[in-house]
């Protein structure tokens, strides 16, 4: 059984418990109504049977009998009883004296202690049958009328509740069942549609069918609509990520493949010519070391990413000065700046606190600074300033160097983009600097974007979150 189908008969379940305790409540109701009536009516004709009487005066046999010939109801029988019990007067039965006492009849009691009382259905010891009493007490004659009807199917079928609330609870439930399998049945197709498309996104089915096409027009549609759009974003997205990885990878074995190859053509020159001189010799084993190195560049650069992409959350974070790292960096690059004559002007204040990852932090100012070094040229400048907002840094990197073409800007920070790439790798780059920037920035609540400078050169804005 579905879920629909068990909530269906749920609720019926409940709806028909409801309409049982309904009907019963109210015909309980409805019968304690006519019995209050019908006491209420018996109880009126004691009070004017007694108004009456104590009007003429008299209350002997003849006179009582003569009033309830006169007020009689079908039936009805009167009796009336002395306080210590004993009957005076009853109209079905004349032998007084061999009448029991009626001190213990409920209705008797109750009537001497709150001044009226009734018994319903009560089997009379007197005359044969079940009888409605109804007694009234008056004190100022020191003694109680009671008046009392057969309780005969006619009183009994009068008493009884109608039916009415009976139909009506039928129909109510009737009616409620007709609109709960209406929202029960859109809620199952609902589900069924949702149990389908698990269970083909679970086999890696196709979910461009004909079932999953439309959905019921309620909330529950509406959401189940969002959720197979989000699982076909995912997947879109996740195509698009073995994608990249595939064209990742691919440029990646590309690169591997020159350094690779060069260092074995080195080796294979060096073994195949054992009488080589040592001066040539000399030169391709050097030629192997630059190679090696650009080999582990390149391997500790696809390193850098991976650890961006795959392991963020992994990355220790604490509070790190970035004046510090730039200060490392102008004296590790010192070297390189004064062999291409090249200044580094550093604005930085003495302090620019965040909370981040320091090898991270390192690699951004590093690969810029690095990136300067290689394509501006010699005999210019890098610029370096930063502008503090509230929750955090604005840097400015610039270079007064040649630039780049207006076309290559949105893709400096692409994987394995090289605006030249013979020029690169003669120069040992790796394509990847560029895009350690970027993912870095973001990982520390940042963007970066870069620009040529109206007088020459290259501009990289970014920021970095004081706090993340």
């Amino acid at each position: 059984m579905t879920i629909g189908k068990r909530l269906f008969w749920s609720v019926l379940s409940l709806f028909f418990i409801f309409a049982v305790l309904f009907i019963v409540f109210q015909q309980m109701r409805e019968k304690e109504f006519k019995i209050d009536m019908l006491n209420l009516k018996l109880q009126d004709y004691n009070e004017r049977m007694h108004e009456s009487l104590d009007y003429i005066g008299n209350y002997d046999e003849n006179t009582l009998d003569e009033y309830v010939n006169r007020h009689s109801m079908p039936n009805l029988r009167v009796t009336i009883v002395k306080t210590d019990g004993t009957v005076t007067y009853d109209n079905k039965r004349k032998d007084y004296n061999n009448i029991h006492n009626h001190g213990d009849r409920q209705e008797i009691s109750t009537a001497m202690k709150l001044g009226r009382g009734h018994d319903i259905s009560r089997q009379s010891n007197t005359l044969p049958g079940l009888y409605f009493y109804s007694a009234t007490y008056f004190p100022d004659k020191q003694l109680i009328i009671r008046s009392a009807l057969p309780y005969n199917n006619d009183l009994s079928a009068q008493l009884q509740a109608d039916l009415h609330y009976f139909w009506f609870a039928v129909a109510v439930v009737l009616l409620l069942s007709v609109i709960l399998y209406r929202f029960i049945s859109s809620l199952d197709t609902n589900i069924s549609k949702l149990r389908t498309f698990a269970r083909r996104a679970d086999n890696n089915e196709s979910l461009e069918i004909e079932d999953l096409a439309e959905f019921p027009n309620d909330e529950l549609g509406e959401i189940s609509e969002y959720i197979i759009k989000i699982y076909k974003r995912l997947q879109r997205t996740k195509e698009e990520q073995n994608k990249l990885k595939k064209q990742l990878t691919q440029n990646i074995a590309h690169e591997l493949k020159t350094p690779v190859a060069s260092i074995q053509g080195y080796l294979e020159t060096i073994i195949n010519n054992p009488n080589i001189n040592e001066d040539n010799k000399k030169q391709f084993l050097e030629r192997c070391y630059a190679q090696s190195q650009r080999l582990a560049n390149l391997l500790t650069d696809i390193s850098t990413l991976n650890r961006l992409d795959d392991a963020t959350g992994l990355m220790q974070f604490d509070n790190i000065d970035i004046a510090t790292i730039v200060e490392q960096i102008e004296k590790e690059t010192a070297l390189e700046l004064k062999l291409r004559n090249m200044q580094f002007i550093n604005n930085l204040p003495e302090s620019v606190s965040v909370y981040g990852n320091s090898s991270m932090l390192y690699s951004i100012f590093r690969n810029l600074t690095d990136n300067a070094i290689a394509y501006a040229g010699e005999n210019t400048t890098i610029t370096l300033s930063v502008k503090e907002e509230k929750d955090e840094w604005l840097f400015t990197f610039s270079d007064n160097g040649i630039g780049v073409e207006s076309k290559h800007l949105s893709r400096l920070f692409e994987r394995f983009y090289r605006i030249d790439k013979g020029r690169s790798r003669k120069l040992g780059g790796t394509g990847l600097g560029l895009a350690i920037v970027k993912n870095a920035v973001i990982l520390h609540g940042g963007n970066i974007t870069a620009n040529n400078n109206t007088d020459g050169g290259l501009t990289f804005n970014f920021s970095i979150t004081k706090n993340i």
